[in-house]
């Protein structure tokens, strides 16, 4: 017995390894519940996952909506190739298709909606072999303004988008005064006149001395003539020098 039951599942593993045996079915995903306001735009979220290749040829999307209260189902939008709006009934110019086939998206958005529109909408997908699958569902609330919480978030988001904004501004300031700061500056160092700087001499400290003051004074002689000091300083030398002679 126990070997007739391993050949089984020997066999099985065989044919699934083989891509005899594949699990098909279509997997939906959307939201369980939407809330809009009255007059506002709404987008029903609806993907999907097929374990067949997708081809966007074959694949056929359908939305259904189902009344709040007691009413006839009606489909409200048709995809195959290409997107097929509804041309009558209450959902005529309100459903825009803004899905994408090979992204696995098959959403659809409901223009200025309306208390009517409140109820059930059905999202089915095929994408052949995958015929057969779940559907998924969505319940619509249409209300007249939008809870605190949702006001909140808009409030939070349109606060944060102002402030980043503003901290950006601050930054190009900031970084714009710098820079006229460091212009400035640099024209003014630019314009500011060399300052004055004493030439070192090698010469001995003495005869340094003596030429300063040959170059700043004047000797009258005995005679009235205006005579410099350098010239002085050049007769003591000599006189100094025949002293040493004797």
């Amino acid at each position: 017995m126990c070997v007739k039951w391993l050949c089984f599942f020997t066999v099985l593993s065989g044919l699934a390894a083989s891509g005899v045996l594949q699990v098909s079915g279509m997997r939906i995903y959307t939201p369980a519940d939407v809330q809009a306001v009255n007059g506002t735009d709404v987008r029903l979220k609806c993907t999907f996952q097929s374990s067949s290749p997708l081809n966007a040829d074959n694949i056929v999307i359908t939305w259904r909506f189902r009344p709040l209260v007691s009413g006839q189902e009606e489909t409200v939008f048709f995809y195959q190739r290409k997107p097929y709006p509804p041309m009558d009934g209450i959902f005529r110019k309100h459903i825009t298709w803004t899905g994408d086939v090979m992204g696995r998206d098959a959403s659809i958005t409901i223009r200025d909606v309306k208390f009517k529109f409140n109820g059930t909408y059905l999202c089915q997908v095929m994408n052949p072999p995958d015929v057969s699958g779940s559907v998924g569902e969505i319940r619509l609330r249409v209300v007249t303004t939008a809870s605190f919480s949702e006001l909140v978030l808009l409030a939070l988001g349109i606060g944060g988008g102002i402030a980043v904004v503003v901290i950006l501004l601050v930054i190009i300031m900031s970084c714009r005064r710098c820079k006229r700061r460091r212009q400035r500056q640099l024209e003014e160092s630019e314009e500011a006149p060399p300052k004055d700087r004493k030439v070192p001499t090698v010469c001995h400290p003495l005869r340094a001395a003596h030429t300063y003051l040959s170059e700043t004074s004047l000797k009258i002689d005995s005679s009235g003539d205006m005579v410099s000091e350098e010239e002085g300083l050049r007769s003591d030398d000599d006189d100094n020098d025949g002293d040493d002679s004797n």
